[in-house]
């Protein structure tokens, strides 16, 4: 059989994938882009017609129409998030979902030993000449998914950007695909505020030419970005790529020229921004988008010199205790790779660590530094780990220091309306007199 012959004896409908999905079965898409929005839609209208049952479908970071996360069905087609979006966040907070808690770099790894797969669903590009479908956007767990399902379904989504150093599915390994042209999910600009404007300047203040650096997601990492363009020689190793990267790339303040490896290439394992991201991306050989396990390994970020990480908290207690995925009990999102990046941070060369955050909520009426983390908060970065700790009122070094001095660090970060109140914690406590 031909390749073209090939191509048209698997290609379906959205409708007639998701009809081959059976009940009691395991579906998984990797991270963010990858999420299948017109199958998973085909196999929710199956749920709400009750022709399946406890179809249980694991995705990262779902944006969008995240039908998984229905609570019009949740016992014939429900969601385990390992990265929660605001869909699945909904879901497992009014308990109709699930989440997997885990490192990301660790997600291919859980795969493989305790996760029974019976379908893996992608969005992926258009074909090329080689009958093989890039993967785009997305490095992730997709290679341990391809060697754990029983099935591989496609959507071939002519927005997905083709990256020549990307995760390749030969036609060869699905059992079918459909067309779609569903916009790819976006995220709006970032609108820098004062506060995290000035979180930026601190930062990049500390950031010299030549370093490697992680961004997170949100506008302080955004603010940083801004902050950096006078730089020279910056590389990007990241589980993220962003608009702000992309910026410094287009300047000439990023040029990944100093990295000891993948010299002159952009490393991600996915992306998410805005449509001219996604259009830069396209076709890009400068961009590698490889597997999670590999770019977010602590052993493998530490081997670049004066790697940068920035990554955003929710709150942290006098012992350096960071809250980044939930606010006391209610669930916000999930561990992701902030521990890869603080631990890969500190064990590289001249690294540094920064878990930033604006030092109030809630209009100013609550500290986001406490004397302890809000009951029932989730440890996200350990005391043993953390490095900086940064709001717009300066940096506290934490690592190397003692309860006391941490103590003290913390405080004098904190919103001058709230030290008063945390000094009188801190002595109730012994730890300042």
């Amino acid at each position: 059989m031909t390749l073209s012959e090939l191509f048209q004896a698997k290609r379906m409908t959205a409708d007639e994938i998701a009809d081959r999905i059976e009940s009691d079965s395991v579906i998984s898409s990797a991270t963010v882009l990858t999420y299948p929005h017109a199958i998973a839609a085909a196999i929710g209208a199956r749920a709400r017609r009750g022709e399946i049952a406890n179809v249980v479908h694991h995705t990262t970071l779902e944006l969008g129409n995240a039908d998984n996360f229905s609570p019009d069905y949740p016992d014939a087609y429900r969601g385990i998030s390992w990265y929660s979006g605001a869909k699945a966040r909904a879901a497992f907070n009014g308990g109709w979902g699930d989440v997997m808690p885990a490192y990301f770099r660790d997600f291919p790894r859980i795969y493989a030993e305790y996760v029974d797969v019976d379908y893996a669903i992608f969005t992926v590009s258009p074909m090329d000449g080689d009958g093989c479908f890039s993967v785009g956007c997305t490095g992730g767990s997709v290679e341990a998914l391809l060697k754990k399902a029983r099935r591989v379904y496609l959507e071939v989504n002519a927005n997905m950007p083709y990256l020549p150093f990307s995760v390749k599915i030969p036609l060869e390994r699905i059992d079918g695909f459909c067309l779609s042209d569903v916009p790819l999910p976006t995220l709006p600009t970032t609108v820098i505020d004062a506060v995290s404007a000035r979180i930026g300047e601190l930062i990049a203040e500390r950031i010299p030419d030549g370093a490697t650096i992680q961004f997170g997601i949100g506008s302080i990492p955004d603010a940083v970005g801004a902050v950096l363009r006078d730089k020279r020689h910056l590389g990007f190793h990241t589980e993220m790529f962003t608009d702000s990267m992309v910026s410094l790339l287009q300047c000439g303040a990023a040029d990944n020229s100093r990295k000891p490896i993948h010299t002159g290439k952009t490393v991600a394992s996915f992306a998410l921004g805005a449509k001219t991201m996604y259009d830069y991306m396209d076709h890009n050989p400068d961009i590698e988008m490889l597997p999670i396990d590999y770019v977010n390994d602590p052993a493998v970020i530490s081997k670049h010199d004066h790697f940068v990480s920035v990554n955003a908290a929710l709150e942290v207690d006098f012992f350096g205790q960071v809250s980044a995925e939930s606010i006391g009990t209610l669930h916000y999102s999930g561990t992701g790779g902030q521990v890869d990046y603080v631990r890969g941070a500190i064990e590289s060369k001249g690294g540094q660590s920064f878990i930033a955050f604006p030092s109030t909520t809630k209009g100013d009426t609550i500290s986001r530094i406490k004397p302890i983390l809000t009951p029932g908060a989730i440890v996200t970065t350990s005391k043993n780990d953390v490095d900086m700790i940064v709001t717009e009122y300066g940096i506290a070094k934490l690592r190397g220091r003692t309860l006391k001095q941490r103590t003290e660090a913390l405080i004098g970060i904190a919103h001058p309306k709230f030290r008063d109140g945390l000094l009188f914690e801190a002595r109730k406590r012994n730890l300042l007199l």
